[in-house]
């Protein structure tokens, strides 16, 4: 768990919506209440918004790349999964919530969920159909039942021009759930 003298290990993973920049003000928010935050960004992610924004606001590394851990011999992945005190991934996909619910690990973020024993939040983001697709909602439901927590989406209109549910919820809100986990951590 968190080596963080001040607060506790956040791993924040951002995939691939629109809504990926705003990952850079929780993670703002993150640091600013003491907490170490260690990024984790899917290759789609990074078509929105860039490692290094996300490594200046949380002044470390960004991870990126499951191929790409030759800080040490310990696999990276497995080590942030051993020191997070929360995986929150915000904005999660529709993609990331399918990944997660059926134990596929073919990146960083899928094999540090599957490798984490900490409580898991997910903020989705995403058309509102996808949201409300049968296949979305069944996987929400299974990983509802292994325990992880969900926030949001919330409605209003969508990146795509629709109106409806599908924004992330707004990072305030994400934060406030974040302390409160955290704060049930003793």
């Amino acid at each position: 768990m968190s080596d963080s003298p001040s607060g506790k290990t956040v791993v924040l993973g951002v995939s691939g919506s629109i809504a990926a920049y705003k990952a850079a003000d929780l993670a703002s928010r993150l640091v600013k209440r003491g907490h170490e935050v260690r990024v984790v960004m899917t290759k789609d992610a990074q078509e929105f918004i860039t490692p290094l924004t996300l490594q200046v606001l949380s002044r470390h590394p960004v991870t990126a790349d499951l191929y790409d851990e030759k800080q040490s011999w310990h696999p990276g992945h497995i080590e942030l999964a051993d020191q997070a005190d929360l995986l929150v991934v915000a904005p999660a996909t529709a993609n990331v919530i399918a990944k997660f619910a059926h134990g596929i690990a073919d990146d960083t973020l899928g094999a540090i969920h599957l490798a984490t024993l900490a409580p898991v939040l997910l903020a989705p983001a995403m058309n509102g159909k996808m949201w409300e697709h049968p296949a979305t909602r069944a996987n929400v439901e299974v990983l509802r039942n292994r325990g992880v927590t969900f926030i949001g989406p919330e409605e209003g209109l969508l990146a795509c021009g629709y109106e409806g549910v599908g924004r992330l919820w707004p990072v305030e809100g994400i934060e406030a759930k974040i302390e409160e986990i955290l704060a049930s951590q003793g």
